[in-house]
This record gives C-alpha cells, sequence and structure tokens, in this order.
C-alpha cells in the first residue's frame, strides 16, 4: 500500500468487511494504477481485496456502508409500504423502490423525453402542479413546503401514511372515460372515448391541485389545510372533493356521447 498511502493517505479507511468479503473503493484515476501492480506483481507487500468498486470521480467516499439507509419522505414516511391497488396504474405512480425520495425536488427534466414524466416521483408531481399560474411560477420551495404541511395535517387527521392517501387519491379521483370532438367543416359531434393509464394521472393531479387553489381562494384556510382536505376527500370517493364532482361530472357527459 506504499504508492497508494502516499497519494491518499487515508486509503485504508476505504477498506471494508462485508460478509467475509473485504473491498477497496479506489477513485477512477488510481484505478488501473491499482490493477496493473497487483497483476505484475511489483508490490509484494501490497494487500489483495476480494472486490475493487471503481468511483467515477476522482474523489474519495466518505464512507462505504454495509445497508442503505430507509428512505422517508421528509424523513418521516415510509415509501415501502404504499400500495396502487389499480393494476392498470402501478408503471405510471413512480412512488417505491427508486423512486423514494427524502424531498421531492430531484430536478429532473422530465419533460425533455416523451412519457418520461412517468418515471417522476408522484409527490414531486403534486408539488409541481401546485406551481400552477404566473405569480406562482419558480416557486419550488414554497411548494414542497405547502405539500409538507398538508401531509402532516393527513397524519393527523387520519392515522394513515400521507403517502398512501395520496395515491388513493389519484386513483380514486383519474376519469376512466372522457369525450373527444370528432367531424370536421362545421358537422361537430362529441365520441365517447378510453382515457389512457397516464392522462388518468395527470388528470387527476390538476384536478386534486385545482380543487385544493380554488377552495383557498378568499378563504381563511391555508392551502395547505385545503390541499389535505381535498385529498382526504377524494381517497374516501367523498362528493365534497372537487376532483371526485369533475371526474363523475367527465364521465356522466361521455356515457351520454357514446
Amino acid at each position: 500500500m506504499q504508492i497508494y498511502d502516499r497519494v491518499y493517505p487515508d486509503s485504508r479507511n476505504l477498506a471494508t468487511t462485508v460478509y467475509g468479503r473485504t473491498t477497496l473503493v479506489v477513485p477512477s484515476s488510481f484505478a488501473m494504477d491499482y490493477v496493473r501492480l497487483t497483476r505484475t506483481n511489483t508490490m509484494p507487500d501490497m494487500e489483495t481485496f476480494d472486490d475493487v468498486v471503481v468511483t467515477t470521480t476522482n474523489t474519495l467516499p466518505v464512507a462505504l456502508s454495509a445497508e442503505l439507509p430507509e428512505i422517508k419522505l421528509f424523513g418521516r414516511w415510509n415509501c415501502d409500504d404504499v400500495q396502487v391497488n389499480d393494476m392498470s396504474l402501478q408503471d405510471y405512480i413512480a412512488v417505491k423502490e427508486k423512486n423514494a425520495k427524502y424531498l421531492p425536488h430531484s430536478a429532473g427534466r422530465y419533460a425533455a423525453k416523451r412519457f418520461r414524466k412517468a418515471q417522476c416521483p408522484i409527490v414531486e408531481r403534486l408539488t409541481n402542479s401546485l406551481m400552477m399560474h404566473g405569480r406562482n411560477n419558480g416557486k419550488k420551495l414554497m411548494a414542497v413546503r405547502i405539500v409538507k404541511h398538508a401531509f402532516e395535517i393527513i397524519h393527523l387527521l387520519t392515522g394513515d401514511n400521507p403517502l398512501q392517501v395520496l395515491v388513493t387519491a389519484i386513483i380514486n379521483s383519474g376519469p376512466r372515460e372522457d369525450s373527444t370532438r370528432i367531424g370536421r367543416a362545421g358537422t361537430v359531434r362529441r365520441q365517447a372515448v378510453d382515457v389512457s393509464p397516464l392522462r388518468r394521472v395527470n388528470q387527476a393531479i390538476w384536478l386534486l391541485c385545482t380543487g385544493a387553489r380554488e377552495a383557498a381562494f378568499r378563504n381563511i384556510k391555508t392551502i395547505a389545510e385545503c390541499l389535505a382536505d381535498e385529498l382526504i376527500n377524494a381517497a374516501k370517493g367523498s362528493s365534497n372533493s372537487y376532483a371526485i364532482k369533475k371526474k363523475d361530472e367527465l364521465e356522466r357527459v361521455a356515457k351520454s356521447n357514446r
């Protein structure tokens, strides 16, 4: 370890033993030198390791942990317990595994390519939808604060995981059937059509945020309280929810145009 210690003095802190295998984390600038010196046996006093992990940058990692910590939204709510009960929406509501985040702010370019926004964490999509209308554009920290406050209210009122309440509200608020315009040159009629899963999620988020925004307008209640009420009512399927009322209206119009 002489050369390695001369370049990176704290190199021994980067070797960890997990399940009986010793792993060394090597920055990419030193990886080829390590492999060459080990293969040619030019350094007999150099320690040998079972695995060598090469980092993509030239900076040394702070530590190599055996287990990843549990990711909880806002440090409070676990994402792994959330169930998406609608089979058609499981691929479009990103809430578990790699989509679990500490904060709904990933700065991802989800609009750069078609359908990429389906991979955006669902809480971040809700946060982004709160920033509608010109005066609210770009105020992401304010939107994150509103969502966090709303989730705390939901947890106090229901005792459930707010993420589960949000997912259930989106499933209940997305219209399954809608009507479109068909015809040209003056003769236009409405035709009932099925709604794709991605559009169901898009429309549900839009309806939930619109309902919360309209309820908070010229009202003593804050938008966080209105958003919490909207999500709770939508998760129950209650007609007090703006999103549920709009969904029923869209489906009723579509049924008459079959």
